[in-house]
């Protein structure tokens, strides 16, 4: 399981690769960072650490040379490469701090997983929306997206009329 700090993401991918993912996480890595790979090393107190091999680099860096985007990324491939998915899985808003490029792959990793865990997402980004959608398309996955709107401080689902309020409903605040 990932930390909530993501404090043992080099351990969390190690999990992966130890529990016979190895193949899904150099993929999700190929697709975002074309001929890049993680390695996960372990230092002589038996602490791993993490390091990205680039292309055309001289050496890997480590998690504290990477961008907050791409520790980001690499933090989302972990959470959903799991080798114990959850049955339910939601990412709010796992767009912040990308590169636009990201989105693709991110979409793409997560229609994937999609078939392993029920995945909500909550985005303000259509490009990351559409990704997904395209990746499930290629899947032949059922996609179902609800559009929030705000209107006057009330949340509406558009085109939604009073009659057809859904099972659901919004917590009194």
């Amino acid at each position: 399981m990932l930390a909530h700090d993501g404090s043992d993401l080099a351990a969390a991918l190690q999990t992966i690769v130890a529990g016979g993912r190895a193949g899904a996480l150099d993929e999700a890595i190929d697709n975002a960072f074309p001929g890049s790979r993680v390695e996960v090393q372990v230092g002589a107190d038996g602490r791993f650490s993490l390091q990205l091999r680039q292309p055309g680099l001289l050496r890997p860096l480590g998690a504290a040379e990477l961008s907050d985007g791409t520790l980001r990324y690499l933090l989302l491939v972990a959470a959903l490469l799991t080798p114990r998915p959850a049955d339910l899985v939601v990412f709010n808003e796992p767009e912040t701090s990308l590169h636009p490029d990201l989105l693709e792959p991110l979409g793409a990793l997560i229609a994937a997983v999609s078939g392993r865990s029920q995945i909500i997402v909550v985005s303000h980004s259509g490009d990351l929306i559409r990704a997904i959608a395209r990746a499930a398309a290629k899947l032949r996955r059922d996609v179902g997206m609800v559009e929030l709107e705000n209107r006057n401080g009330e949340t509406v689902i558009p085109g939604q009329g009073l009659l057809d309020s859904p099972l659901w409903f919004w917590p009194k605040r």
